[in-house]
């Protein structure tokens, strides 16, 4: 098992990611609340990360922090949730929300995920609820903005990384449209939209 890794960011391109170890490119998947911290390409960036093995792929995941890799691991854990649905939960939500939602049996705010539909939501409260008590509280801000036309590079990267977290693309166009148009950062146009979804 993998359990860090710490080298060179080389790319970003959510919700994928490179990190040179060593001259070894390590390709990652990874949450929007990891991207949202990430540094610029050509930094040193360290990593937690969890490998998930399937018949057809060995798949790397990696999490800015070990609270982050925690609740990624236990949510897998419940029956009809795997990583891609993970990873969805915590690029939609923090890791207090989600604890806050078990907490208060709040089914709606987890269905408004993408690939979390309404049994899913209840099942993951059921079965989190009992875990969630290893996790302690810990609050962080998450706001921070951007100023200036938004160029079409990052309009496109948000629009990919929204699809590949499992939104459609209608629904994708119609999140960005909403965003306000200062917004210049790939990761700034997809928390906003995320944030703009979790509310409808």
């Amino acid at each position: 098992m993998i359990g860090f890794l710490r080298g060179r960011l080389v790319a970003k391109h959510p919700p994928q990611l490179v990190v040179d170890v060593g001259g070894l490119g390590y390709e990652l998947d990874a949450p929007m609340s990891t991207f949202y911290g990430l540094p610029d390409v050509g930094s040193d960036v360290m990593l937690h990360t969890h490998l998930v093995v399937r018949e057809d792929a060995h798949v790397l995941y990696g999490f800015a922090t070990e609270r982050e890799r925690r609740l990624f691991r236990e949510l897998i854990r419940v029956s009809g949730v795997g990583p891609k649905i993970a990873l969805a939960l915590l690029s939609g939500i923090t890791v207090d929300r989600f604890l806050e939602c078990v907490e208060a049996d709040d089914t709606d705010v987890l269905v408004r995920i993408p690939g979390v539909g309404r049994k899913t939501a209840e099942r993951l409260l059921v079965e989190m609820r009992d875990r969630a008590r290893v996790f302690g509280v810990a609050r962080v801000a998450t706001d921070g903005g951007a100023t200036g036309p938004a160029p079409p590079e990052p309009q496109a990267e948000a629009f990919s990384a929204l699809v590949a977290l499992g939104y459609k693309p209608a629904e994708v166009t119609r999140m960005l449209k909403s965003v306000d148009a200062a917004v210049t950062t790939t990761e700034e146009l997809i928390r906003q939209a995320l944030r703009l979804a979790a509310r409808d």
